[in-house]
């Protein structure tokens, strides 16, 4: 049962992303919502509402039809345009940032529901219309139901109105960065939570039975909660090996068990590992510093040739580095006192060498940028961090960023106020754990 509700899980987590699932939600029930309009109006919901507020209803069915005709031609056309303005926002991000920020746009909630309220009212009115249907000289005209129709489409109108102020903010790098900045900082801070309710370490497990994966994808999301009580049901403990978010291949090795497993306890487990094709900030905060480095890339290619979106890229970066400086290199999952499963990240040092050896092609021969970084290294230096090796990788980096740039950076000035300035802000450089100087 629980292998069930997990795959469920991982299906709606999976096409909730997609742009199409709130529109097709909201459409069918559009059209569910015609099928109960209709049996009001069978029950003479419209005759009280004739008798009762008779300005409310419209009691004349070419002027229904008319009316409802029109909505849905015009709603038509809303949606065309509001589809098309979508492929450009996405067509442009893709060009001039990254093809990456396209999973973290397309799953926008907004444009999602908002597309989903033209459909709604599209096949509202149009069941509804199908309902007026002439009894000798006279229609029978569902007044209620029709003027639910033309609510409807007000509020489709202000929908679209809001679509469009919504749209002009999301193609803005300014508002891309922040929502990328501020859904990996929510996803580290639950990470930082989560490790301080356990402070102890994890025992050895070179010798553990290694098993492998039989899937292939992005390792997207993992059930703790059901390998723990596969831990207990079993005795054993487990060490998940590949960094959350990595590619996996089939036959890789994907995790270590204390206890050799059975086949059937084997199927188990993996079924608890879903796997993706694509890759989305909110379920991994790497991919936020992955898609920071390539806007900032982007920014610096001849083509593009920006280096203040680029400047503006680095600030986000300073601050997911020190907020990932208070989380350590490793995952431990425990419960009731009691650790059962360890899960592999990627290391600080790691995490840094990588996005700035990707930094350092592109804007090595900028001084302005250099300067930028450097400043970000200085911050990062005086920032609490779990562990000392962290201000050891951020002294690295500087040390092969100030080596790039002198080999970059032809004039003698340029290179000068570079070194003069790492010089002075290394006068300040205190290592500093928990709060407090040593």
């Amino acid at each position: 049962m629980k292998q069930l509700y997990n795959r469920t899980l991982s299906f709606f987590n999976v096409i909730e992303s997609k742009i199409a699932f709130y529109p097709t939600l909201l459409a069918v029930f559009g059209f569910v919502f015609a099928l109960f309009m209709t049996y009001l109006e069978n029950m003479g919901i419209s005759k009280y509402l004739v008798e009762h507020a008779p300005s409310l209803v419209v009691n004349n069915g070419d002027t229904a039809k008319t009316i409802l005709s029109s909505f849905i031609s015009g709603l038509i056309s809303v949606v065309v345009f509001s589809f098309s303005m979508v492929m450009l926002l996405l067509s442009q991000a893709s060009n001039n940032y990254s093809p990456r920020l396209l999973p973290g746009l397309i799953s926008d909630k907004k444009h999602q529901v908002i597309l989903g309220i033209y459909l709604f009212t599209i096949l509202y009115c149009i069941f509804i219309l199908f309902t007026i249907q002439p009894t000798g000289n006279k229609y029978q005209v569902p007044g209620f139901a029709v003027l639910l129709g033309i609510v409807s489409t007000v509020v489709s109108i202000y929908a679209f109105i809001y679509f469009i102020h919504n749209i002009s903010q999301s193609i803005q790098i300014s508002n891309i960065l922040q929502n990328i900045f501020k859904t990996a900082k929510n996803r580290l801070e639950v990470l930082i939570d989560k490790e301080k309710e356990n402070n102890r370490d994890f025992e050895n497990t070179d010798e553990w039975n290694e098993y492998s994966s039989e899937k292939s994808g992005y390792l997207q999301n993992i059930s703790y909660s059901n390998l723990i009580d596969i831990c207990k049901k079993e005795e054993t403990m487990f060490h998940i090996l590949p960094v959350k978010g990595i590619f996996v291949l089939n036959g890789i090795p994907l995790f270590k068990s204390k206890k050799k497993l059975e086949e059937d306890t084997v199927k188990r487990i993996l079924s608890n590992f879903n796997f993706a094709r694509e890759e989305l900030v909110e379920d991994n905060y790497i991919l936020a510093f992955k898609q920071i480095t390539e806007i900032i890339l982007k920014a610096m290619s001849p083509g593009i040739n920006d280096p203040g979106t680029a400047i503006n890229g680095i600030d986000y970066l300073t601050e997911l580095f020190a907020v990932r400086m208070r989380k350590k290199d490793t995952n431990i999952i425990s419960r009731d006192d009691a650790l059962f499963v360890k899960m592999n990240t990627i290391d600080f040092d790691d995490l840094l060498y990588n996005i700035m050896a990707a930094i350092r092609t592109y804007c090595k021969h900028d001084v302005i940028l250099v300067q930028k970084l450097l400043m970000m290294f200085h911050y990062l230096k005086k920032q609490t961090a779990e562990s000392e090796s962290y201000y050891e990788s951020i002294e690295k980096e500087a040390r092969n960023l100030l080596n790039d740039a002198e080999e970059a950076i032809s004039n003698k000035t340029d290179i000068e106020k570079a070194k003069k300035l790492a010089s002075s802000l290394n006068l300040n450089f205190n290592y500093q754990k928990n709060g407090t100087n040593e």
